[in-house]
């Protein structure tokens, strides 16, 4: 049994899980998932056997248990420093660690009406002015990371880092939705989806048995 487990919600539709996930992942460390079905009567009670938050995903490394998505990235950051979870250059970082508070903290908009789901698709569905405004604005961040600090690879700052977890399930939901995006934002979600790790989240969570859709909410 590995040292380190790692609590989430269900795959087609747990975003905050995902970024974590992908981080984990990304250290090359084994460890044990304990998935939790959201949406059902035990869910909340499930959870608190976990994360005092009472929300997934939450990190259990020994005895210690960290909650909240950034937080845990931020602690595998530093407690493998060899996977390089961010840039290496100090103006690069501030910026990706800038545009990751950004995701947790904003795109309101985005997250109520046009929510991670990977077993369905809702072409067209979810758009209003403020979902349109937040397309917008993380189009401007990921052409412009890519512009300033994208040469060493497909992704955000180069090569993958924290910024491209926190960003992930946004890839997720622009195919889900049908978002139409320019070539850059295009090839950067490719080269997500891409990803194996991604490519291993995704598959599970197609055969995942659970389907607890809710349609997607009204402007």
């Amino acid at each position: 049994m590995s040292s380190l487990t790692l609590v989430i919600g269900n795959k087609a539709i747990s975003s905050w899980s995902l970024r974590p996930w992908l981080a984990l992942k990304q250290t090359g460390q084994a460890f044990d998932e304990i998935v939790i079905t959201l949406r059902q009567p035990d869910t909340a009670a499930r959870i608190l056997e976990h994360s005092p938050s009472g929300k997934v995903p939450a990190l259990m490394h020994g005895d210690r248990t960290v909650w909240d998505s950034l937080a845990i990235c931020e602690y595998l950051a530093e407690t493998f420093p060899d996977a390089r979870l961010w840039p290496d250059d100090a103006h690069a970082r501030a910026v990706a660690r800038a545009v990751s508070a950004e995701m947790h903290s904003g795109f309101a908009a985005l997250r109520g009406s046009m929510s991670m789901n990977l077993k369905h698709r809702f072409l067209g569905e979810g758009r209003t002015p403020a979902t349109e405004a937040d397309i917008a604005r993380i189009a401007r961040i990921w052409t412009d990371a890519r512009a300033r600090f994208g040469q060493e690879g497909p992704f955000l700052f180069g090569r993958f880092s924290i910024a491209d977890c926190m960003y992930a399930p946004v890839v997720t939901r622009f195919d889900t939705y049908g978002v139409a995006l320019d070539p850059v934002c295009a090839d950067y979600c490719r080269a997500v989806r891409e990803l194996p790790a991604m490519r291993e989240w995704t598959e599970a969570a197609l055969a995942e048995p659970w389907d607890i859709t809710e349609p997607p909410r009204k402007g």
